[in-house]
């Protein structure tokens, strides 16, 4: 189950909960499946909702009151979970904790952002398959809508 307490979870917290959050499958029609949960879950909420993979976009919709930086962090915080294979968030707590930052990696951060909101979409015995971002909350915030809208579609 998603972490539901409002200060920042920690990195083997996170560790636990991207264990947790296997997908049977994935193919387009999961990617719309997910965006329509991600659209319920963010009703009334400005965020910028994103699913794809690292050469397509597969679902995407700004929601009312979104920003128009919103896009361009959701693309950010996407393009961080492709490289890395893991949560945003969770890149940016480990990064936090040692007192790193992208640049260490010789990212520009024009184009990644460490802070919470992309999460990976993994199917067991294939891997990550594509990432989910929502952006235009606090990054907590963005990550635990995420969460919990692929807990929603594995419980479907």
């Amino acid at each position: 189950m998603g972490l539901t307490r409002t200060d920042p979870p920690t990195v083997a917290e996170l560790e636990t909960e991207a264990a947790s959050l296997s997908l049977s499958q994935f193919n387009d029609e999961t990617a719309l499946r997910l965006g329509l949960i991600l659209i319920d879950l963010g009703e009334g909420l400005p965020v910028v909702i994103n699913i794809r993979t690292a050469n397509r976009t597969l679902f995407h919709v700004s929601l009312p009151g979104a920003a128009a930086n919103n896009e361009n962090w959701a693309r950010r915080k996407s393009n961080t979970t492709l490289m890395f294979g893991a949560s945003s968030l969770l890149v940016g707590t480990r990064h936090r904790e040692k007192g790193e930052l992208l640049a260490r990696h010789g990212l520009d951060l024009a184009d990644y952002a460490d802070h919470g909101g992309a999460v990976p979409l993994v199917v067991p015995n294939v891997g990550m398959v594509a990432v989910a971002t929502v952006s235009g909350l606090p990054q907590v915030e963005d990550h635990r809508l995420v969460v919990r809208a692929v807990e929603a579609l594995i419980a479907q």
